[in-house]
């Protein structure tokens, strides 16, 4: 007999952030977990059951073929990014492109391939955004207008989508304990308990994805207990 539960896709999940958004969203759905990491994927596809596909996000025919062969599709959390420390005068037009590519474009056609599966479901889109782009911190530049701009998607996709009853939400963490963040930090100033749990930010999406159904929550900011002006 399939599966009856519904489906959650979620990208990034060989990552931190990814990976424990899939695990608290498979207590109660069937999990696609997409990722660049085949050994990561594998531990969680153990820890949840999840179907993994192995690809980069900005391969849109890669998306194209795998999404072509999903049949539900009911909530879509964009957890995939990537960052650098780049500042304007630091960063070059390859740069700035490769980041558009991945933390942009990227989750837009992702989204755009599996409409019509979400709005079927009449489903959740999930975007997690970043605490960079309303509290930007020195030589963050590439990665903020990136952040800034998926907000800007996510917000006219709630727009454009309202008649199809497609709920539209951004969690925005600020700094959470993860390996992307542990690349941008130096080693003597990384101090974990600073920062924001990735179980935490799981938690937040669990929230946005189990609201009532009269309920659209829209905007989430996720900040550390104790705020961190800078890194």
């Amino acid at each position: 007999m399939s599966d009856p539960r519904p489906v959650a896709l979620v990208t990034g999940a060989s990552g931190g952030m990814g990976r424990e958004i899939a695990r608290e969203l498979s207590r109660t759905h069937r999990i696609v977990a997409v990722g660049r990491d085949a050994a990561r994927l594998e531990a969680v596809a153990a820890d949840t059951g999840a179907e993994t596909w192995r690809l980069d996000v900005s391969d849109a025919e890669g998306l194209a073929e795998h999404v072509a062969g999903l049949d539900r599709l009911d909530v879509l959390v964009h957890a995939a990014a990537i960052a650098r420390t780049l500042g304007v005068a630091a960063a070059r037009a390859a740069d700035w492109a490769e980041h558009f590519a991945v933390n942009v474009t990227a989750p837009a056609e992702l989204t755009r391939l599996a409409l019509p599966l979400l709005r079927a479901a009449q489903g959740t889109v999930v975007f997690i955004g970043s605490g960079a782009s309303t509290r930007p911190v020195p030589g963050s530049a590439v990665y903020a207008a990136t952040k800034h701009a998926l907000r800007a998607v996510a917000d006219v996709l709630r727009i454009d989508e309202e008649p199809h009853r497609l709920r539209v939400a951004t969690v925005a963490p600020g700094q959470t304990d993860t390996a992307m963040l542990r690349a941008m930090v130096p080693a003597e100033q990384y101090a974990p308990e600073r920062y924001i749990r990735p179980e935490s930010v799981a938690a937040a999406v669990r929230f946005v994805v189990d609201a009532p159904a009269d309920a659209h929550i829209t905007d989430l900011a996720v900040r550390p207990r104790q705020e961190i002006a800078r890194i």
